[in-house]
């Protein structure tokens, strides 16, 4: 008797080849796999059959990647996987903006593509699953990991997967400096991936969550180290925390470099200098 599979993941493809070889590569670790060669039949197969997962090719007829990708976000949180051309950079970041969980580049290895179906599979999974924690406040945001709901100032906002799980992430840390390399191990799961993965989904959460988002308040970009969600006075996401002394304890910048550099741009700010 065989197991169940793992999932099932529609393949999106018109080059015959690659989408043999994935699928095939899937197949025999263990997913359903249904397989698309265009636009509209990726949009068709994906209401008919309801896949875990969607491994889309950017280059596609009748409707592109970046259009497929919109729509099947509009229908619900599907994790989408893009396949990209090699040197595709702007259309990667254009990827990653629609709602993309991870791409992929042309020639890839079937193998990696696997393990990336995998962690993302993973973390959409764990996403979804009851957790005890209660809602987590700050800066006039909340969320609520069990409900699977944000909202600023009590408008509930529409994040993505990741999206969700980065502010989350923020939320339950106020006031600590992550690099980019621990936000994509702590919050994507990976050990290995294109960092601007994460440079990207900040600047789309800072695009949600903040007044400003060319100036922000919220999340800052620590010079030489990464990121920092900066709640500003107010009580601990988790309650009131205190200090020993008995006064609240409220996160504030410390570092002589939290202060950007201007001969550098924004995102600059992340790489230290050697």
């Amino acid at each position: 008797m065989q197991p169940p599979p793992l999932g099932r993941v529609l393949v999106v493809d018109d080059d015959p080849t690659v989408a043999e070889v994935v699928a095939g590569y899937l197949d025999r670790a263990g997913y359903d796999v249904v397989r698309a060669a265009d636009g509209p039949a990726a949009l068709d197969r994906a209401a008919a059959h309801g896949p875990d997962l969607v491994v889309l090719d950017l280059m596609l007829p009748g409707i592109d990647g970046l259009e497929v990708c919109r729509r099947l976000r509009a229908r619900g949180p599907v994790p989408v996987i893009m396949l990209t051309a090699r040197g595709d950079e702007d259309e990667r970041i254009l990827g990653l903006e629609v709602g993309a969980d991870d791409y992929v580049t042309k020639p890839f290895s079937p193998r990696e593509l696997v393990l990336r179906v995998e962690s993302v599979l993973r973390r959409a999974r764990a996403a979804t699953a009851p957790k005890p924690a209660g809602p987590l406040r700050a800066a006039g945001l909340t969320v609520d990991p069990a409900a699977r709901r944000a909202a600023k100032e009590g408008v509930e906002l529409a994040l993505t997967i990741r999206e969700f799980d980065l502010l989350a992430f923020f939320l339950r840390h106020p006031g600590r400096a992550f690099s980019r390399e621990e936000l994509m191990q702590q919050v994507w799961g990976w050990d290995f991936g294109d960092l601007s993965t994460v440079t990207v989904h900040v600047r789309r959460l800072r695009g949600k969550i903040e007044d400003d988002p060319a100036a922000p308040s919220l999340i800052q970009t620590v010079w030489g180290v990464g990121y920092r969600l900066d709640p500003g006075p107010g009580p601990d996401p988790h309650g009131d925390a205190t200090r020993s002394d008995g006064a609240p304890e409220v996160p504030r910048p410390d570092r002589a470099s939290d202060v950007p550099r201007p001969d550098r741009s924004p995102e600059e700010w992340t790489e230290p200098r050697a």
